[in-house]
């Protein structure tokens, strides 16, 4: 083989293995997308669950205007996306979900008009 054979041969191989790697990368960050994206709609979910807790009156089980006493469903406290954790206080209720695939945590704050914001991202997201 020439010289410029084995050079375009080389050249090839390092090509391949550069378009392996940010395929590779491309996947890894669309993984993480997808769940943060799934762990926001489970947020989203219960959310509606700790609200409906707070319009309800004490005598039917419910908050009677406050979200304390909220707990999460148990089958909604674990899932495949996360583990999720509700921390009420009067007006307002703060999810902390953690992600089951390791990439961190999504924190989020419930206010008293049922609306769900203040999103907080820790870790690979």
């Amino acid at each position: 083989m020439g010289t410029q054979q084995i050079l375009l041969v080389i050249l090839g191989i390092i090509v391949v293995g550069i378009a392996i790697a940010v395929g590779i990368a491309m996947f890894g960050s669309s993984m993480a997308d997808s769940n943060k994206t799934a762990i926001i709609n489970d947020l989203m979910n219960m959310s509606q669950y700790a609200y409906r807790h707070k319009l309800t009156p004490i005598p039917f089980g419910g908050g009677g205007r406050v979200y304390t006493g909220f707990i999460i469903p148990q089958k909604l406290s674990d899932n495949e996306n996360a583990t999720y954790v509700a921390t009420p206080s009067g007006q307002s209720c703060t999810f902390v979900a953690t992600s089951k695939l390791g990439f961190g945590t999504v924190s989020s704050v419930l206010d008293s008009t049922g609306q769900l914001g203040a999103f907080t991202y820790v870790g690979t997201w």
